[in-house]
């Protein structure tokens, strides 16, 4: 048998186990490692999120001195002014009875998204992040160093529009944050860069490699 087995150019028990796992076509590739964001991401992300915390704080502090809250001051006619006002809720004066919920809310906010960005694969998703960050951090701020202080300051807002009630730096970024993130999920981006049918994809390409590496062996056999 043993020769009989020699002469035939195949052993009934290959000692190589990759050929066997070939010919079964069983053989899988370990999952690849979840990598981290790149260093150029988390650059993009924390840029975004300083510059429009530092906007805000920057712009809040000077509304404050040189505002006067009982003379608005006009900047394109009716369209835009400048009105200061201290508000004790949330973006627009929404919920202003629940100054310490809203407070809880801005802080889970902000970690949430700090977790969440341990995927970031994507440069438009790090600018939408660092914006929620921004914005979140610099109402929060309010909250702390604003009259009456210890998580129930009052925000400072100073931009007013027509029929809209008075805003801030802050409110736009977190707005803004939430329009592209919006965007990027109408678009099917996720949060790692791919869009919704990026895994099927990546799954038939892996099966092509497979394929054409079978062929290959066949052929070398």
């Amino acid at each position: 048998m043993p020769d009989v087995q020699g002469a035939a150019g195949a052993a009934l028990t290959p000692d190589d186990p990759a050929a066997g796992q070939r010919s079964t076509g069983t053989s899988q590739d370990p999952p690849a490692p979840q990598k981290r964001p790149s260093a150029q991401l988390i650059a993009l992300l924390v840029g975004v999120a300083l510059v429009g915390y530092g906007l805000d704080q920057g712009t809040k502090a000077w509304a404050s001195s040189a505002l006067d809250p009982a003379h608005p001051q006009q900047v394109v006619g009716s369209v835009l002014q400048l009105q200061l006002t201290h508000n004790p809720g949330a973006a627009f004066s929404i919920a202003t009875n629940a100054t310490w919920v809203l407070t809880i809310i801005a802080a889970v906010v902000i970690v949430a998204t700090i977790f969440i960005a341990r995927r970031l694969r994507s440069k438009p998703w790090a600018c939408a992040l660092g914006l929620l960050i921004g914005g979140a951090l610099g109402n929060l701020t309010d909250r702390f160093v604003r009259a009456p202080g210890g998580g129930k300051g009052h925000v400072v807002d100073f931009l007013q529009l027509p029929h809209w009630p008075v805003f801030n730096v802050a409110d736009c970024c977190v707005v803004t944050a939430a329009c592209l993130i919006a965007l990027l999920a109408f678009l099917g981006i996720g949060i790692d860069g791919r869009r919704a049918d990026g895994d099927g994809s990546d799954r038939r390409k892996a099966g092509r490699k497979s394929a054409g590496r079978d062929e290959a062996d066949t052929a070398d056999e």
